[in-house]
């Protein structure tokens, strides 16, 4: 795995770390927050790929600069590294859904300071800036948030905005491209994923009214590439018209 840089504005910055080889398992993005020195990681993955994680995470920030993690929700992918992180750093504070916290305690390092975000959302102060826990409930999980960074004007989307892509894609979908035809190539590696694991269109339009009033210039989810500058809108439309919970095996 690497970091690569999404966004950089004096001490505010933004990692993504991605996998460029071949696929052992699903395919990740971990993020990382970095401000004035302390530093927040998202969705820290599994187990299986902490060693890949946790070296390219050094390239990018100091370790000891993590002060929490954000886990948006339940699954082994997501949150199955806990423990290794926890033995890493026992202060960490790790910020997880109230619902999924007799799930996650499952992972282990049951003594990891666990802070829990209420159905309504919250926030939390990284390194004097503000990040909001945006809800994004059955999207796919039935407790499940996002984070909003009002500066970077960044979201990370969790599950939203995933897609199957091969081994040695791009951490973008084309940021070059004005004409719309990269985004098209990309989006049909989503459908199935969105139409499979997004239950419910009820959610999709509560979470699309909600986004729709925040300014987002990155859309970061946790597989595939990252949306930038119109794609965002590209993608907010297209999801506004598919038609999900609809796949079959």
């Amino acid at each position: 795995m690497k970091a690569a840089p999404v966004f950089e504005a004096g001490s505010h910055r933004w990692w993504i770390i991605y996998d460029q080889d071949e696929h052992r398992v699903i395919d990740s993005n971990v993020y990382v927050m970095e401000s004035n020195e302390q530093s927040i990681i998202l969705d820290p993955g599994g187990f299986e790929i902490f060693p890949q994680v946790f070296a390219a995470l050094v390239e990018a920030v100091p370790p000891s600069s993590l002060k929490a993690a954000f886990v948006s929700h339940q699954d082994p992918d997501i949150a199955s590294s806990l423990p290794l992180w926890h033995a890493c750093n026992e202060k960490m504070e790790w910020h997880i859904p109230k619902l999924w916290e007799g799930f996650i305690r499952h992972y282990g390092a049951l003594d990891a300071p666990l802070q829990n975000i209420d159905d309504e959302g919250g926030s939390v102060i990284i390194g004097g800036r503000r990040l909001e826990f945006i809800p994004a409930h059955y999207l796919h999980s039935s407790a499940n948030f996002h984070v909003y960074d009002p500066e970077a004007k960044i979201l990370f989307s969790g599950d939203v905005g995933a897609a199957l892509l091969p081994p040695g894609h791009d951490a973008w979908v084309d940021r070059r491209d004005k004409t719309g035809r990269a985004f098209a190539e990309h989006i049909s590696k989503a459908k199935y994923f969105h139409e499979r694991w997004m239950p419910s269109n009820a959610a999709k339009k509560n979470w699309i009214e909600r986004v729709s009033q925040l300014d987002i210039q990155y859309l970061c989810p946790q597989h595939g590439a990252i949306y930038s500058g119109d794609n965002v809108k590209r993608f907010i439309d297209w999801f506004d018209k598919l038609n999900v919970g609809s796949a079959t095996a």
